[in-house]
């Protein structure tokens, strides 16, 4: 096999350039006269992670394909840390980026499965306060173009960014509490029944009916005659009330505008 460099990166003070392989190697270079100092062997599958420490120059992060995170002393070439990305009953999850937090304690990653890592010292009571699995209720809802070419949400007719705050839910479409549904920006001082989406009964196209939040449907369930979505209602409702609003606002400017009120200007 012909080696090949699939990702590069440099230690925290320019010392240092390590490379990482398609031949599963990391290499270790010194950055001013191009020596090879250190291999560092470890990984299993390619590495397309490589990620320096914020601070310390010995630190140098690698994930790759095989689920392996390793922390390694590139002074030294050693392997301080390893972690594996084990997921119960599916094999390993693939590592696709780590970020470290800015004070150099913590790290990030995803993975093949959708998955965010957080690894670091302490406990993990602060994270305890959310459920394992979030997702907006309309992460997966088709987007369609208007004539001009502009994106709306297919169910709504709205622009995505000017929609109210979604609801989260799970990986199966079932809404959480109200108490992590104020995690939402937006959502925080909701009152309770503003925080509750209504369920509903679909079925699938083998005929399977499953439950889920009623604003997931589709056009085309819409078309096979299911009731019409409350949760989507509820969404039309708040942008209307936004509307009304954001309209009378204006209309208040430009009365003050032609009877002279507003802002004075300096000379």
């Amino acid at each position: 096999m012909k080696p090949k460099v699939t990702m590069i990166a440099w230690n925290q003070n320019d010392n240092y350039v390590v490379t990482a392989v398609n031949n599963h190697l990391l290499k270790v270079w010194n950055s001013c006269t191009g020596q090879l100092l250190h291999d560092l062997v470890g990984h299993t599958d390619e590495v397309f992670v490589l990620e320096t420490h914020p601070f310390d120059s010995r630190i140098m992060l690698s994930a790759g394909h095989d689920g392996n995170i390793f922390i390694w002393d590139v002074t030294k070439g050693t392997k301080t840390k390893h972690y594996f990305n084990m997921i119960e009953g599916q094999g390993h999850g693939a590592v696709f980026d780590c970020k470290f937090s800015p004070d150099g304690q913590h790290f990030a990653c995803t993975d093949s499965h959708g998955h965010l890592l957080i690894f670091g010292f302490g406990c993990s009571r602060p994270y305890e306060k959310i459920p394992d699995q979030m997702f907006f209720h309309t992460d997966y809802r088709p987007l369609i173009r208007d004539s001009n070419n502009y994106v709306l949400d297919e169910q709504t007719q709205q622009a995505p960014h000017l929609m109210p705050p979604p609801f989260l839910v799970d990986v199966d479409g079932n809404p959480h509490p109200t108490k992590y549904q104020r995690l939402v920006p937006g959502r925080e001082n909701c009152a309770d029944e503003h925080l509750i989406p209504q369920l509903g009964y679909v079925a699938t196209s083998d005929g399977e009916v499953v439950e889920q939040v009623i604003g997931q449907q589709t056009v085309d369930q819409d078309e096979q005659g299911l009731e019409p979505s409350i949760l989507d209602g509820m969404i039309r409702q708040l942008q209307l009330e936004q509307d009304q609003r954001t309209g009378a606002d204006q209309e208040s400017a430009s009365n003050a505008a032609q009877h002279g009120e507003g802002t004075p200007r300096r000379g």
